[in-house]
């Protein structure tokens, strides 16, 4: 095999190999696998009753899985022209109380199906803000999920926050609550980049919440960077990863801007003149990995780092790391049961997403309803294909044998094209095909979602909706 793939793994030997030449061939919008099928492939033909039939079949099996929940606080105060997550912005902080009492009435519809409580070890409340809501709203939701669930004790506990609309008191109740883990948006420090997307915030700001959350209780605390942002360069990027480090953040994630006005709106608005080149975005990612490596964090994959004996490192060491749509996480043996506008469940063999506008999502369940606008039932064959592409996504091996035994296929024959198709990158020293497994080199890390293109069946058909830049 060609390629430096065999060379010594230091960031400075392998991410020089990650040349122009190698960036123009391999830089294609394509999705994140934060599921498979991926969301552009689910059926509004999928509806609520599908969906409380999966649930009410695991409801039944002699052993069920523990939980993991999933809220999602759409509102907003203000506009950043970056985000393409599912927002709502407003500024009348009434509107949280009529979503919570839509959620409740979601959950109520959801859990009718089981008879007993199910055991939570993970919630994550994202948005949207979820601190645009106040203490009293949070402690409302809070206490009607642990009147509904049975909370583990030491159970992972976490929700997003940005620091412009997040106060001492918010933490000090999340604290008290059991809140242990905090995501902390910074996107980049550079005044000039804050300003074009829309996002300023001071270094001194973002330090006083971390800070304070630490004095709280919260045992972990996250950041969140993008790169590809206009305006943004090495030299700047570099600044603000060394400020970055100062917080001394448990674990970082370095998103790549999914640039998409076209479906995204607001993204109009950011200046497509100052955006870097895809040279530049590639020099930024690697700075990102050179800076973050070098601190002693584990680059985990893909967008994420997280420091040597985090819960994310325990798990890709025991093999036990998945995905979903939050990212990477150590709790891959949960159900994911998702609830409020745009939400997607993952539970049993079918993923499930709610209406996206907020009002569409108020509305069907006024009425009584699951708001379920979308989804899929999984056949066996996305069932393998997820297992093979989720493996190459956590764990950057896949043995080919534990495939076969889990699908009652033979690999190398079932995934003959697939395996045609890594020729390429195995020679551009990306991926080592061995005889009973395929490794995914250092390198192979930056083109991690190019890998696994091979094994998606669905994105070979046209799609609707945009995938980001794989680098």
């Amino acid at each position: 095999m060609s390629g430096g793939a065999e060379k010594s793994s230091s960031p400075e030997d392998w991410m020089a190999e990650a040349s122009l030449e190698l960036l123009a061939r391999y830089d294609v919008a394509g999705p994140r696998y934060t599921s498979y099928p991926t969301a552009p492939c689910f059926s509004a033909d999928f509806t609520a009753a599908d969906y409380l039939d999966e649930l009410k079949r695991i409801g039944q099996a002699a052993s069920c899985p523990p939980l993991s929940l999933y809220f999602h606080l759409p509102f907003c105060g203000s506009v950043c022209f970056f985000c393409a997550c599912n927002v709502a912005f407003t500024t009348d902080h009434r509107r949280p109380d009529r979503y919570l009492d839509r959620m409740i009435r979601e959950m109520d519809a959801v859990l009718s199906v089981w008879t007993a409580r199910r055991l939570v070890k993970q919630m994550h409340w994202g948005g949207g803000t979820p601190t645009f809501f106040s203490p009293d709203q949070m402690s409302r939701l809070y206490e009607a999920v642990a009147e509904r669930f049975s909370i583990q004790i030491g159970a992972e506990v976490a929700l997003e926050v940005d620091p412009r609309q997040t106060s001492r008191e918010q933490l000090r109740l999340l604290g008290r609550l059991g809140f242990n883990r905090i995501s902390v948006g910074i996107q980049d420090f550079d005044p000039r980049v804050q300003a074009a997307v829309r996002r300023v915030q001071s270094e001194d700001l973002t330090r006083k919440i971390i800070d304070e959350a630490r004095a709280e209780g919260f045992k972990s605390v996250s950041v969140d960077l993008i790169y590809g942002l206009p305006f943004q360069e090495e030299a700047s990027f570099a600044r603000t990863l060394d400020r970055v480090l100062t917080l001394s953040p448990d674990r970082v994630a370095v998103f790549n801007f999914a640039y998409l006005p076209g479906s995204v709106r607001r993204q109009k608005a950011v200046p497509r003149e100052g955006l870097p080149s895809p040279s530049e975005k590639l020099r930024l990612l690697q700075r990102a990995i050179r800076t973050f490596a070098g601190a002693g964090f584990r680059y985990i994959g893909m967008d994420h780092f997280a420091r040597p004996g985090d819960e994310l490192c325990v798990a890709q060491d025991r093999g036990t790391l998945g995905r979903n749509f939050q990212g990477y996480t150590s709790h891959a043996g949960c159900e994911l049961l998702a609830f409020g506008a745009s939400s997607i469940s993952q539970a049993g063999g079918v993923y499930a997403q709610n209406q996206r506008d907020v009002r569409d999502y108020e509305r069907v369940v006024d009425a009584g309803g699951v708001p379920t606008m979308r989804g899929i039932r999984l056949s066996a064959e996305d069932e393998l294909r997820r297992d093979v592409i989720m493996r190459l996504m956590c764990h950057l091996c896949l043995e080919k044998k534990a495939v076969e035994q889990r699908h009652g296929i033979c690999f190398d024959t079932h995934f003959a094209d697939a395996l045609d198709a890594l020729a390429p990158m195995e020679r551009d020293g990306m991926v080592r095909c061995r005889r009973d497994r395929l490794e995914v080199t250092p390198l192979g890390r930056l083109f991690i979602r190019n890998l696994c293109l091979p094994f998606d069946a669905y994105f070979r058909r046209p799609a609707k909706g945009g995938f980001s830049r794989t680098v």
